[in-house]
């Protein structure tokens, strides 16, 4: 299903509140804070010229999260600069001075952050970067999983010491139980997603994904002209379409969210052009963006600067998970798990539909921006779909059987 959008806010000027968290300055801050991790480094955008030719349109880029900070995915960047902003601020007021990213490891800061408990809910990613954040500075983290995050996600969460809490429901039951404990403990709820009276926070997560669109903009030839992203609750979507508004004006690259046909609260809210809370069905393979209702922030971007919303199915994201795989033409092998890939699906499904490739002006002059927002998070599963080991995908690239 396609729809263009035709809300209210369409084509206005963003919120300043939003302009001022995901500008170029905004974007800078997130890189000078990331300048002092041990194990950034830009993650790498591949080109595959072979899957454009194929499919008619001059080039397709794509931004692989696979590699992020060791957590192999997008989210990586966001949680974890969420709980050090949070602490130093909490250390500046403490203190009654400034304190740079430079200070985020010091003892003293370690100190404030000793006394704190970050809180979250997750499908496995956001947790993972929000309790690894809490390990860099010393603060505890108490991390709320619903029902359907997998034993393996859960481990890589655990392996930074956070308290598991484990609750028999939704993604979206999970939220609003973590923020209940935490209100009820004094904790710091660090969540993804916002609602009334709760913004700021997950805008500081929002910010943290600016890094690697400015990264892609500088490792690409040229601007793109369509962006496909996939989108959960609306994060690395409002992210991705918000840095790129600012950054071009009415020069933009035109921009599709691509929905789980399942979980689609996205399109659902642009449909009747306010935030709806969708109707719990049948579980999607792409986990990490079964979401039934939008964060209010993302939607306030989007509103204004998506021009499309989208949805695929349960097979086109196993579709795209193996052609990203065992690609053709010479075009890299890329690792992306069951959500990683969801932006391809959606470019696949627009240019087979003929009225979707004219709505959104798709021709052989078209420039594709995607992102792979996640690697092989549950390596497991991973292989179950793809019929190999996401060690032996990116084997591929090391023997050359992409060139």
């Amino acid at each position: 299903m396609f729809l263009s959008n035709t809300t209210d806010h369409y084509r206005q000027a963003l919120d300043q509140r939003d302009v001022e968290m995901l500008d170029s300055a905004a974007a800078r801050q997130v890189e000078h804070y990331l300048s002092f991790r041990d194990n950034h480094c830009e993650t790498p955008l591949w080109s595959l010229p072979g899957l454009a030719a194929e499919l008619g349109v001059a080039s397709i880029h794509i931004k692989d999260e696979g590699h992020r900070l060791g957590l192999g995915s997008f989210k990586a960047l966001g949680g974890a600069y969420a709980v050090i902003r949070l602490v130093l601020e909490e250390a500046e007021r403490r203190f009654g001075r400034a304190l740079g990213m430079a200070n985020f490891q010091s003892p003293e800061v370690r100190a404030v952050a000793e006394t704190m408990t970050v809180a979250c809910a997750t499908d496995g990613n956001h947790g993972r970067s929000v309790a690894q954040g809490a390990a860099l500075v010393g603060a505890r983290a108490a991390i709320f999983v619903h029902s359907g995050v997998s034993d393996e996600r859960i481990a890589a969460i655990s392996r930074f010491g956070a308290e598991i809490i484990r609750v028999q429901a939704t993604y979206d039951d999970s939220v609003k139980e973590a923020a209940r404990v935490a209100e009820a403990n004094g904790w710091t709820i660090v969540s993804d997603t916002s609602w009334p009276g709760y913004e700021r926070i997950p805008g500081l997560v929002m910010q943290g994904y600016t890094a690697l669109v400015s990264e892609a903009l500088r490792q690409m030839p040229e601007v793109p002209t369509h962006v496909f992203i996939q989108s959960g609750v609306g994060g690395i979507a409002a992210t991705v379409a918000g840095h790129l508004a600012i950054e071009f004006g009415n020069a933009r690259p035109i921009f599709t969210v691509v929905d789980p046909e399942r979980a689609a609260c996205l399109l659902e809210t642009a449909r009747t052009g306010t935030p709806v809370v969708i109707a719990h069905g049948l579980p999607t393979i792409m986990a990490m963006l079964e979401c039934y209702e939008p964060s209010l922030v993302a939607w306030r971007v989007l509103s204004r600067v998506a021009d499309g919303f989208m949805t695929v199915d349960e097979a086109d994201a196993v579709y795209v998970m193996n052609r990203l795989a065992n690609p053709v033409c010479g075009d890299p092998a890329i690792v992306a798990g069951e959500s990683g890939g969801v932006g391809l699906a959606g470019l696949l499904k627009a240019v087979a539909d003929p009225s979707i490739k004219a709505a959104l002006s798709l021709d052989r002059h078209s420039r594709i921006f995607l992102v792979n927002t996640e690697g092989a998070t549950d390596p497991g599963k991973y292989e179950e779909i793809v019929g190999l080991a996401p060690s032996d995908v990116a084997a591929k690239n090391a023997a050359g059987d992409h060139l």
